[in-house]
């Protein structure tokens, strides 16, 4: 199922003879073995030879070796070099630091550092609350993560989680303005991350928590919250929630059903799964079946996590048992956050007419989308190369922006609905169909959007 993308691009440089049929002997010989050539660049010419760059999408590490060795297979043809373009980006880091005022003389210097500087100390001890008009906290968010659940990946730890939480810093700066910066802990331990989090909440508007393994998460996210008066966010359970429920709305306007009569499968009941539930219970549907290793969740299981336990009164109201196949016959909806291939093309047929498959584990779902669409109305992955991508970016950025804006001191469930509902109204009727329920990511208009919503919600508005 996996197609080359652009997260395994690469440019080979080689030199070859300069015969009429050099061009095509390469880029013959990437198609041969699945490569994908995205651009052909001659960058030297001579009579007997000519060197070119041949950049091209692979699907993996080796797929892109086996491309390499295709073309170093050609007679005549040396390869020179081998450049990974993921690994070119990251070079250095992915963020700076810019100064957003000019320090031109020792006039600008007085001012903005000693002696001038000390005059905004003094103003800020005697209102604190003056930090969020006189300092980059109006403006800055920590992203926080333990690097226990990176990704798909698992505990890599906090220096194998930095480029992630510098790619979400980017993304914070890119779609809302905001400045985010990467704070990676050497700790895996509860008490330490929120003792910590909490001595360096000074310096921040918002605290984005990220890639914090489950059960964890949720008692760091929880007792933060209760501690600090700015607003704590972990996008890994509400940003996706937030997502899903947006995307959900639009896909049942598609196929013409009520949430109050719809049947629906939560697969996996980690952090995403769980919030997913608990956001969707404020929306009245008709039933939600939660399926994690062990088969639906019910009350009668015996869990003695309290996510579980909570998930398990909650939920499920026939009180059924069984596997996840069991779960989906008679079904309107399945939206699985766990992982790949769990499920076939013959389990989408036993579910409700014209059913809704939201297949979101990364990057290989827990169906393949084509087997899906051979019954499901309505198909939605979390990967970029097929529709409806349900992405965490289409939230987080214009939620922090509302927060900052509102200068609010935490976030309610109203905020998150609210966002779901400004991203699912960017898509309006015209647009809205089988192949396009949820925004693309480089919609100018979503982050704004998702802020101005967040703002209203906070009580809030806009001041400048």
């Amino acid at each position: 199922m996996p197609v080359p993308g652009p997260g395994y691009s690469i440019t080979v440089r080689v030199e070859a003879p300069s015969s009429a049929s050099a061009a095509g002997d390469l880029t013959s010989a990437v198609g041969r073995v699945g490569g994908v050539i995205t651009a052909f660049d001659v960058v030297e010419s001579h009579p007997d030879r000519v060197v070119v760059d041949i950049t091209c999408n692979a699907v993996s590490a080796n797929h892109a070796r086996d491309i390499t060795d295709a073309l170093e297979a050609l007679p005549g043809v040396a390869v020179r070099k081998v450049s990974d373009r993921t690994f070119l980006m990251h070079l250095g880091g992915k963020i700076e630091v810019h100064a957003k005022v000019a320090l031109r003389n020792r006039d600008d210097l007085s001012r903005a550092y000693t002696p001038g500087v000390a005059r905004i100390c003094q103003a800020i001890a005697e209102n604190p609350d003056d930090a969020r008009r006189l300092t980059i906290k109006r403006n800055t968010v920590a992203v926080v993560t333990d690097g226990s659940a990176v990704l798909g990946l698992g505990n890599l730890g906090p220096a194998a989680a930095l480029p992630v939480m510098e790619g979400k810093a980017a993304l914070f700066k890119k779609f809302a303005g905001v400045d985010a910066w990467p704070v990676c802990l050497d700790t895996q331990d509860t008490e330490e991350i929120i003792r910590t989090v909490e001595l360096i909440a000074p310096v921040y508007g918002g605290i984005n928590l990220e890639d914090i393994a489950a059960p964890r998460c949720f008692e760091i996210e929880a007792r933060l919250r209760e501690k600090l008066d700015i607003p704590v966010f972990h996008d890994d359970q509400h940003g996706t929630a937030i997502c899903v429920v947006a995307a959900l709305r639009n896909a049942l306007r598609v196929v013409g059903k009520s949430l109050a009569d719809c049947r629906i499968v939560v697969c996996g009941v980690g952090a995403a799964g769980s919030a997913i539930i608990r956001l969707l219970l404020q929306r009245g549907p008709g039933d939600v079946l939660a399926v994690d290793v062990d088969g639906i969740v019910h009350p009668d299981r015996g869990d003695t996590d309290p996510n579980l336990r909570w998930v398990a009164e909650n939920t499920n109201s026939r009180r059924v048992s069984g596997s996840l196949h069991d779960a989906l016959v008679g079904a309107d909806v399945v939206i699985g956050v766990s992982a790949p291939n769990l499920f076939g093309a013959e389990q989408v047929a036993t579910m409700a007419v014209d059913p809704v498959v939201f297949a979101l584990a990364n990057p290989d779902p827990e169906i393949d989308p084509l087997e899906a669409q051979k019954h499901a109305a309505v198909v939605a992955t979390g990967r970029s190369d097929y529709p409806n991508q349900i992405n965490n970016v289409l939230a987080f950025p214009g939620v922090f922006r509302g927060l900052l804006d509102a200068q609010a001191r935490t976030i309610t469930d109203a905020m998150l609905l609210a966002a779901a509902d400004a991203i699912a109204d960017v898509v309006d009727g015209d647009q809205l169909n089988a192949s396009f329920i949820v925004p693309s990511v480089f919609d100018t208009a979503v982050a704004s959007a998702v802020a101005e919503a967040v703002r209203r919600a906070a009580g809030t508005s806009h001041s400048g």
